[in-house]
């Protein structure tokens, strides 16, 4: 039915639970496994003020350099977990986009016939407020769309 799985995690701990999930579920269908790990854009904010720039820069270069290392280690995990069950997978990570938007490209990209990912679970006023990738990423594919709690 599946045969190519998109994981996305940002390393948290219940993202851990949808790898988890996404994993036992990639095994039983013998599916291949792209674990995907975004980083987003450094925040416009940080760019103000008259020496902002001179400092901002520096800031971003520490904001990529750390995001690359992050998501280095977070697909490492992933890749281990998934060695460890047997399940072929690799692993990807996308700079400078909202989460949403990149899955939606890598799912595409990659010949994604599942995603699975966590929902944070926010509720009322608060999921309004900060919005929810993963309630973007169900309402934008036609990829089917297995989210985790």
């Amino acid at each position: 039915m599946y045969k190519k799985i998109l994981i996305a995690t940002d390393g948290s701990e219940l993202a851990g639970k949808g790898v988890a999930h996404g994993l036992e579920l990639a095994k039983g269908l013998g599916a291949t496994v792209t674990f995907l790990n975004v980083s987003e854009a450094f925040p416009a904010l940080a760019w103000g003020g008259a020496m902002a720039g001179y400092v901002a820069a520096d800031e971003l270069t520490n904001y990529e350099e750390n995001a690359r290392k992050y998501g280095r280690e977070v697909l490492d995990k992933c890749k281990a977990e998934a060695d460890a069950k047997g399940v072929a997978s690799k692993g990807l990570h996308v700079e400078n986009k909202a989460p949403a938007e990149a899955i939606l490209e890598v799912a595409a990209g990659e010949g994604s016939d599942l995603i699975v990912m966590a929902s944070h679970g926010r509720r009322g006023i608060g999921r309004l407020v900060l919005g929810s990738q993963t309630a973007e990423v169900v309402s934008l594919t036609q990829i089917p769309v297995l989210v985790v709690r």
